[in-house]
């Protein structure tokens, strides 16, 4: 097999074709699609340099890819060059990870890692976010960490809560089981009595363009200026990206509405036979009729009546999340470096202060931990997904 590095941003724009071909078969998630990728580095990953590894056959057809990019950075007076992951920053990208086609994993997997072994000298730090901690990349590079004697640093990133479904499970069936199905089912009566009660999908191009500023207005609503969606080039990352993902089905934005009025959203991304609730918000004004559990459980309709495996919640352990399902994720990051190397001191110094700081947590009364992490929170934005 044959790996090349795509550093130009024609070449990224050339592989519309072939890679969403490539996703569509593989075990990979929506966050590793061309569009969503491609969406992130025109709006949020200008700074740094493409660095996509591909790998094909020897017909010339694309048998995978890892979807990386560099950034430079100073540190101490010298240079740091951090290898990492297309769209993991910003935009609450889970499950970052190679694309790899079905049956020929572990040889494409196998002439990644030669490749990034080939190329150690343009990166001193490989840094690896927010992938599944059962990923078969996590695996590989271990193994080839400690065949090399290279040196590998895996911290866990974020819970993803999710429920999987039986083949033909009715919704009647998955309530059964919903801690809260009796609040759903009630409140969901209150609201078919509402003047003007209606909820609504949006999922062609045109529908997308009309909902997407008003998921913006009630997330805005619900979480005020601790919103990380209110930052102008993460809508129009949004902006763009919405539309890629409508042309082949992927992205769909709910809107419960009274009287004419949109007073909660739920932003969906659909892939493969996963349906994952990526956002939402609503109007505070709402929240006693409990508005959001509404349309969640809607939502759970929706994907078992289309025939999805899967819901996922995504990052985050919230209460309501809880609600819905039994299983739960994790997510890791992971650091590779050289031995002996710059990156390699980055790293230990880092985690060094990371366990100097969990020493202190320890050392300090809980009143005083309660007072600084709502000290910090004041002045935080909001990065999480309500």
């Amino acid at each position: 097999m044959r790996v090349d590095v795509i550093r130009e941003p024609r070449d990224f724009l050339a592989l519309r074709g072939e890679w969403p071909r490539l996703c569509e078969s593989s075990r990979a998630r929506v966050f590793n699609t061309w569009e969503w990728l491609f969406g992130w580095y025109q709006h949020l990953g200008r700074h740094r340099q493409l660095f996509i590894l591909t790998v094909r056959d020897e017909a010339g057809v694309l048998a995978g890819v890892l979807p990386l990019s560099l950034e430079e950075q100073r540190w101490g007076g010298g240079r740091l060059r951090w290898l990492r992951f297309l769209g993991d920053e910003g935009v609450g990208s889970d499950y970052l990870d190679a694309v790899l086609r079905p049956g020929d994993e572990a040889s494409v997997m196998e002439a990644l890692a030669e490749a990034l072994a080939r190329t150690w000298r343009e990166w001193d730090v490989l840094e690896l976010s927010d992938m599944d901690s059962l990923s078969p990349l996590v695996t590989l590079l271990g193994a080839h960490c400690r065949a090399r004697g290279w040196n590998l640093e895996s911290t866990g990133r974020n819970r993803c809560p999710y429920e999987t479904f039986e083949v033909g499970e009715s919704f009647d069936t998955l309530l059964a089981r919903v801690a809260r199905a009796d609040n759903y089912l009630r409140r969901r009566k209150w609201f078919e009595r509402q003047r003007g009660f209606a909820i609504t999908k949006a999922e062609g191009r045109e529908e997308l363009a009309r909902a997407l500023p008003e998921f913006f207005r009630l997330h805005a609503l619900r979480w005020g200026g601790r919103s990380a969606l209110e930052a102008p080039s993460i809508q129009s990352f949004h902006q763009t990206v919405v539309p890629l993902l409508s042309e082949a089905g992927k992205a769909r934005i709910y809107l419960l509405s009274v009287e004419g009025r949109a007073v909660a959203s739920v932003y969906a991304l659909l892939h493969g036979r996963t349906f994952s609730y990526y956002n939402a918000g609503y109007d505070p004004e709402w929240k006693a009729r409990s508005v959001g559990l509404v349309l969640v459980g809607e939502t759970f309709r929706d994907a078992l009546a289309e025939g999805f495996s899967e819901y996922d919640f995504l990052r985050g352990v919230e209460a309501y999340k809880s609600d819905w399902t039994r299983g739960l994720r994790t997510t890791v990051r992971l650091r590779m470096t050289r031995p002996a190397s710059l990156g390699t001191w980055v790293v230990r110094a880092q985690a060094l202060e990371r366990t100097g700081r969990q020493v202190l947590r320890n050392a300090l009364p809980e009143e005083l931990l309660t007072h600084v992490r709502r000290w910090r929170a004041m002045g935080r934005p909001e990065q999480g997904r309500c």
